[in-house]
């Protein structure tokens, strides 16, 4: 039981603490260092900064053991797994993360009013959904393939992942962010009221959580056990 709490307390501080670390990165590199908007070495700095933000919350997860601040992690694991871990995921560490989303976010306006609205859809409906599920559906591919077929290294996994999941969002973020994590965008939709609009719902929600079931069925697919390795576990 103690476990479950920490787990589930983890979820909701990470959760929080992602929304701050994003803003905090663009706060020090245009407030702080004073770099253009459209500066290419601060464009190339704020990467930089956000590889080795991903790195720290690999760190944090592996710490916490199994602390995650993106519902699609969970629920890509939780797909693999028992039907009891599929509702607690759902039911509960979801939940959570949208609830540490949320205060993350209302904190930052409050801290830093006019910072900014969070990622918003500049394409159509469909588009935005097709973009979403596309970027959910190659990073869940990569992260299940770094589980599972590159053993050891810490830092050797959470790198391809942290440039993976930059390369994706860099390629999604002028449609629509980019953002491939349902709770930090419900955290800034809530503040804006939007959160229950159907292009939210659709995009940010139905078209990630649909591709990352997809993505963990296709992996589970394409690296069934062969024939000789189901021998060798029997014996």
């Amino acid at each position: 039981m103690a476990r479950i709490i920490k787990l589930l307390v983890s979820d909701t501080i990470m959760s929080f603490m992602w929304v701050w670390s994003s803003v905090l990165i663009k706060l020090f590199v245009h407030r702080v260092l004073v770099f253009s908007h459209h500066d290419v070495a601060a464009e190339l700095f704020r990467y930089s900064l956000s590889i080795f933000n991903m790195f720290l919350f690999a760190y944090l997860a592996k710490l916490t053991n199994g602390g995650a601040y993106n519902p699609l992690t969970v629920l890509s694991s939780a797909v693999s797994g028992s039907f009891t871990k599929f509702l607690f995921t759902v039911g509960s560490r979801i939940p959570l993360q949208v609830f540490g989303s949320i205060l993350g976010v209302r904190l930052i306006l409050y801290t830093f009013p006019g910072i900014g609205r969070g990622p918003q859809l500049t394409v159509s409906l469909h588009q935005g959904a097709l973009t979403e599920g596309l970027l959910t559906f190659a990073i869940v591919l990569i992260s299940h393939g770094l589980s599972a077929k590159i053993p050891g290294s810490f830092f050797t996994k959470t790198w391809i992942a942290s440039v993976s999941k930059l390369a994706l969002h860099i390629l999604g973020s002028d449609l629509t962010g980019g953002c491939m994590n349902p709770a930090s965008v419900m955290g800034w939709a809530y503040a804006r009221g939007d959160h229950i609009t159907k292009e939210h719902l659709l995009v940010y929600w139905l078209a990630p959580v649909e591709a990352t079931l997809l993505a963990a069925w296709v992996f589970r697919y394409l690296v069934r056990p062969s024939k000789q390795e189901k021998e060798k576990k029997t014996n």
